[in-house]
């Protein structure tokens, strides 16, 4: 995990992944399993979080820094903003402060939905902040669909207390709550006179409750993980650079967090699927 960044030579790309929290983990493994050969440095900027209760120039500037640290110290080549608040609200202060490409994950939840739907109308669970900002309806409107969003701002506490496992007590709260804003968000729908065949899970910890959220909806509605879309548009971005398979050995991954790097260590391998190793704090400043 301490290990320096990969030189140039190495022919396999650095990867910066940046969030406010560790959530963002969970698009970190969807790029692993899909570029196995590339280096990762993933950054939790736990000292600021949530960026949610932030204004718009506040979270530029935290995500600005951020972005600044994964390229200029780090050595990334691209960077994917695994924030759903960030990528909604901070995408173009990122692309203006660092010298990469820098991939946000709301355009490619959107695009992803656009595969899936054959409707057009689509539904998307969120934290309030990504709600209130309107992005998804706005990445959704563009490509030709009706969204209807709903923040469920229970889900995050549920998920980092380990509520996912739908076989225990806690479990089985955890999908009463999810069936709960589900049934909300339908009849909402129903009143608007849309009929959606697609839900986005619009937050970084939601793939952790897939299965209760699968259970909780019709199976003519697809559900749409943007950490496996984001995953899915950053390997094509990369294709060209990326080892063919067998052709190098597994990249390095290393961590960063700005303050709880031991829950970061703690509550990390959830998201992540395996353990994280030692994380390394940073100081980006106030």
């Amino acid at each position: 995990m301490s290990s320096p960044p990969a030189s140039a030579s190495s022919h396999s790309p650095t990867i910066g992944v940046f969030d406010s929290g560790f959530g963002g983990l969970t698009v970190l493994r969807a790029l692993i399993e899909r570029m196995p050969h590339a280096h990762f440095a993933f950054l939790g900027d736990t000292a600021r979080l949530p960026y949610g209760s932030k204004s718009r120039r506040t979270i530029a500037r935290y995500a600005a820094e951020s972005a600044q640290f994964l390229v200029r110290e780090q050595g990334a080549e691209f960077l994917v903003i695994a924030c759903n608040t960030a990528s909604a609200l901070a995408l173009d202060a990122i692309q203006d402060a660092v010298p990469v490409p820098v991939l946000g994950v709301i355009e490619p939840g959107a695009q992803a939905a656009r595969a899936a739907s054959s409707s057009g109308d689509v539904l998307v669970i969120a934290t309030d902040a990504t709600v209130q900002s309107h992005a998804y309806t706005a990445a959704c409107q563009a490509l030709g669909l009706r969204a209807l969003e709903k923040a469920c701002p229970l889900l995050v506490p549920l998920v980092e207390e380990g509520w996912t496992d739908r076989s225990s007590a806690t479990g089985q709260v955890t999908a009463q709550v999810v069936q709960i804003y589900l049934d909300e968000l339908a009849a909402q729908a129903t009143a608007a006179g849309l009929h959606p065949d697609a839900l986005v899970l619009g937050c970084t910890h939601y793939p952790l409750l897939r299965p209760l959220i699968e259970a909780a909806v019709p199976a003519s509605v697809r559900v749409i993980d943007s950490a496996q879309a984001v995953a899915e548009a950053a390997m094509r971005s990369l294709r060209a650079r990326l080892m063919p398979a067998g052709a190098a050995s597994p990249g390095q991954i290393r961590c960063f967090a700005t303050d709880s790097v031991d829950k970061f260590e703690r509550l990390g391998p959830r998201f992540l699927g395996h353990p994280v190793g030692k994380v390394q704090l940073v100081d980006l400043g106030g």
